[in-house]
């Protein structure tokens, strides 16, 4: 039965429909786990160091896609429940047309700083090759990268999420088989990494992009659109709390290696590496969900269905709050299995990275109320509150946290941060929740 954005969604529609979107940002970080798995066992500690570090450079040049995927996805979801079918498309067409003359652009700009990047986050002479290498390759797919983004979200606006899924799965696959082969067969190294990454993404974002340029069954399809600075300028508004999610993560992701490299060296890198990995496949969960239900909640806002729109809000909180409770859980159960996945041959950085993941699993008990919390507003095209509460989680209470926390408690400190940032996030998320509940009628 194919689910629609006009539907009253009961618990059970509203599972089936944001069902493909979890299940599709947990493959993508399982098959970033793959990729850590690879490098770590065969290749060494020290290229896994190199890539944890020069990752989030990358990571910062292709997040506009995720700030237009969710932006963009959540004013084409509610232009189509106001009834303009036309000007929805044409929005769509605009803005994946401004993410390929961005990917290009900013490919080039990539590959000239990626070695003074590397530089400037501290990578040591030995790790300097394997950070240069393995981005140059990566930035070569960039393009490629953020229209996967984007197109993570505009299929499940288009009421396409199962076919989302089909592509993240075979861009998974892809990257874990091209793994085996070029690390483990050919013996490629830290090329053989990036190339099946790259060539992982291609497929993720090439295939969406033929898709929608053909004639298809789908709300949406690329075609004529002409330049709308309006347009451009809610889209960006309405994805600024993801783009500064996904610029702030990186940010303090540089911090963390920054302060681990003082405080416990490369092992120490290396076991924020692993956790890192780790958490994306727990939290991308939440994140799915989030995305799958946003192009829903956007639709009832548009079309001013306040009882709808309530009623999502209710169920979705008590769906997050269950998936939390089984994530602590599992993370909890899972430390010392999946430490040993990545370093079970390192003795002494096996015990490092149990013992963080023990502490920082309890993150799980909290960070999905935020991460809902700010699509939520980003859904109903409140940007600001929406940057103002991923600006606060991600930079803000993360940066004063792993700042001051070490000097209390070493390097435990280092890894509470992330629990007691998440906490002081949820009071945030909670008064917003509040102080709107009558603005947007979900109270």
């Amino acid at each position: 039965m194919n689910i629609q954005l006009s539907d009253h969604f009961t618990y059970g529609r509203l599972l089936r429909f944001t069902f493909p979107s979890i299940v599709m940002m947990i493959f993508t970080s399982v098959y970033g786990v793959v990729d850590g798995f690879f490098v770590s066992n065969y290749v060494g500690k020290t290229p896994f160091a190199a890539i944890n570090l020069i990752m989030p450079f990358l990571m910062i040049l292709g997040t506009v896609g995720f700030m237009i995927g969710t932006g963009g996805s959540a004013l084409v979801a509610m232009t189509f429940g106001l009834g303009s079918d036309k000007k929805a498309n044409s929005i769509f067409s605009l803005l994946i047309y401004i993410i390929i003359i961005l990917g290009l652009l900013f490919s080039v700009f990539g590959i000239l700083f990626v070695e003074p990047m590397a530089r400037l986050l501290g990578a040591s002479e030995e790790m300097m090759p394997y950070c240069v290498e393995y981005g140059r390759i990566i930035l070569l797919a960039l393009t490629a990268f953020m229209l996967q983004n984007v197109f993570q979200s505009f299929l499940v606006t288009a009421e396409k999420p199962n076919f989302g899924l089909i592509i993240t799965v075979a861009a998974g696959l892809t990257n874990m088989l091209l793994d085996w082969l070029f690390m483990a067969v050919f013996g490629w190294g830290i090329a053989g990494a990036a190339t099946a990454t790259a060539i992982s993404q291609a497929v993720g974002g090439v295939i969406p992009l033929i898709y929608f340029i053909l004639p298809n069954k789908s709300k949406l399809r690329l075609g004529k659109t002409s330049f709308d600075g309006r347009v451009v300028i809610k889209t960006c508004t309405n994805g600024s709390s993801e783009f500064m999610s996904n610029i702030s993560l990186s940010i303090v992701s540089m911090l963390y290696n920054f302060q681990l490299m003082k405080l416990a060296g490369e092992d120490g890198v290396s076991t924020y590496g692993v956790l890192m990995y780790v958490n994306f496949i727990f939290i991308a969960a939440f994140i799915g969900y989030s995305v799958g239900s946003a192009p829903v909640v956007g639709y009832h806002h548009g079309a001013g269905n306040h009882s709808e729109l309530k009623g999502l809000l209710h169920k979705s909180l008590t769906i997050i709050g269950i998936m939390s409770l089984v994530m602590f859980s599992a993370a909890e159960l899972l430390a010392a299995p999946l430490g040993k996945l990545f370093v079970g041959y390192d003795a002494e950085l096996l015990e490092m990275t149990v013992h963080a993941f023990c502490i920082c699993s309890i993150m799980f008990i909290v960070c999905g109320f935020n991460i809902y919390g700010s699509s939520f507003f980003t859904a109903l095209n409140d940007g600001l509150i929406s940057a103002l509460i991923s600006f606060a989680r991600t930079l803000v209470f993360q940066v004063l946290c792993v700042l001051f926390l070490p000097l209390a408690f070493g390097l435990n400190g280092i890894w509470w941060s992330v629990v007691v940032s998440d906490i002081l996030a949820l009071i945030l998320t909670s008064a917003c929740l509040v102080k709107n509940r009558n603005k947007y009628h979900y109270a």
